[in-house]
């Protein structure tokens, strides 16, 4: 713990990452001096520069010299010099997670969203029910949110909202008033051992709500469930299970796949809700959000309102724009049950023609560890192109390539190919994508670029 009221100059390493993008700018507006480097130039960097933040590209160790705290990110090496030069002045380092839990103790109603899959779309949803005058929180997304235009909402309330993230167990420096468990799955195992791990990871974090908070949990989700033994406070769960407090029923979709349901808590009716975004795990992400603002209001039409018109953060499920007639959508999905799930809602829109989903796997040790769940993950999908593996923070030990997912794929008789340059596939699509074709670009890495190029 570092005590910040005598501290006047923070620099942050890898200050262009979604969070520490906003927790630079939740800092600034504090009061404290900000600086921060990065190795590439972004959209964030720039909206930071905007506010008169000092941004370095390209990592130094003079860029360190007049800071009095140092955060940094997850992704950054031992070696860093940036990191390596604040060690020899002898100047404190935070992670992003401890220096996020550390803002977070200046809140009195704290909120931290968990969960393998849905954190950010489940941080939207309940930014945008509390995004108003009488709450006024503070909120940090995960991603650009429209309502927001930007990943980042500073309030002057004591309500702050964020994601919570389980890698490296960085949400154990959280320490919210209500945390919620969205569900569990192996995911990350270039850190954690095994799912054991990974669940006794959120039992840790379930402990570290607030004596006096809430735990609200999937009560559908099989992982998620297991914590429920070791949890000795209050608890609010949600799902379409008859055993749950927060209850989904009488669901039906429209012809985009989005759902219509009631919710009721145990026997009694609350709301009806109209989602506008589609498939079967926003249902899910909804009634997570719903049982999450319950906790804070009773005025459930009013939540139910709010989630109506709930359109999703940036590269979930998103509508970039046409191509030969065909709608081009973006997608962050990058683990088997997420690709699942994003075909699952692409499949429940009526009268679409083929499927082709364009996948850039996200890091060697996922691509390896889950392959075989990658190859059994698309069924839903009529043509698959798979291209290069996405670095992110690993290096290549060329234990496992994109082609090898291509093998597991066409042994299942999926029509997929391997193409690793983006332009080929942009020329590709043009020529072989008829009208009602859904194109979906899927991966959390530059993909998104390639739904750029395809809708120009």
């Amino acid at each position: 713990m570092i005590d910040l009221s005598t501290v006047k100059h923070i620099h942050f390493i890898g200050i262009g990452g979604v969070s520490n993008s906003a927790i630079a700018q939740i800092l600034a507006k504090k009061g404290f001096q900000i600086s921060g480097s990065d190795q590439t130039a972004s959209t964030f960097t720039k909206e930071l520069e905007a506010l008169g933040i000092t941004i370095f590209i390209g990592h130094d160790k003079n860029n360190v010299q007049d800071a009095e705290l140092i955060v940094y990110t997850s992704a950054v090496s031992d070696d860093n010099p940036e990191l390596l030069a604040a060690q020899a002045l002898g100047l404190p380092t935070l992670s992003r997670a401890e220096m996020l839990g550390q803002l977070m103790l200046g809140y009195k109603n704290s909120i931290a969203i968990s969960g393998t899959h849905g954190k950010t779309t489940t941080t939207s949803m309940v930014t945008r029910i509390f995004n108003d005058a009488k709450y006024d929180p503070t909120a940090l997304v995960g991603g650009y949110f429209e309502d927001l235009k930007s990943n980042v909402r500073i309030g002057a309330s004591d309500l702050f909202i964020t994601e919570a993230c389980e890698y490296k167990e960085n949400f154990l420096s959280f320490y919210p008033k209500i945390g919620v468990v969205l569900n569990i799955d192996e995911d990350h195992l270039d850190y954690f051992n095994d799912l054991d791990h990974i669940v006794n990871a959120f039992v840790k974090f379930a402990a570290n709500i607030e004596e006096d908070g809430i735990l609200v949990l999937n009560g559908d989700d099989y992982n998620a469930k297991k914590i429920i033994p070791y949890y000795k406070g209050r608890i609010a769960t949600f799902g379409l299970s008859d055993s749950c407090d927060f209850i989904a029923k009488n669901i039906t979709y429209n012809q985009k796949g989005c759902a219509t349901f009631d919710i009721y808590i145990k026997e009694t009716l609350l709301c009806r809700l109209n989602l506008s975004v589609p498939g079967l795990h926003n249902i899910y992400n909804a009634l997570g959000a719903f049982a999450t603002a319950a906790q804070i209001t009773e005025d459930y039409n009013w939540i139910s309102e709010k989630l109506e018109n709930f359109k999703n953060a940036g590269r979930r499920f998103e509508t970039v724009g046409e191509l030969n007639g065909c709608p081009v959508i973006d997608d962050y999905a990058h683990h088997p049950n997420e690709i699942k799930a994003t075909l699952d809602a692409a499949a429940r829109i009526e009268n679409h023609g083929r499927i082709i989903c364009i996948f850039q796997p996200h890091t060697y040790s996922r691509t390896k560890e889950l392959l075989h769940g990658f190859s059994s993950a698309f069924n839903l999908a009529d043509e698959i192109i798979v291209t290069d593996i996405y670095a992110a923070r690993e290096i290549d030990k060329g234990e496992i390539h994109a082609r090898d997912l291509v093998t597991e794929l066409v042994a299942e008789n999926k029509k997929s190919l391997y193409m690793s340059d983006f332009e080929a596939i942009a020329a590709y699509i043009k020529e072989h994508a008829s009208s009602g074709d859904l194109i979906i670009t899927m991966g959390a890495g530059t993909i998104t670029e390639l739904s750029k190029m395809l809708t120009k």
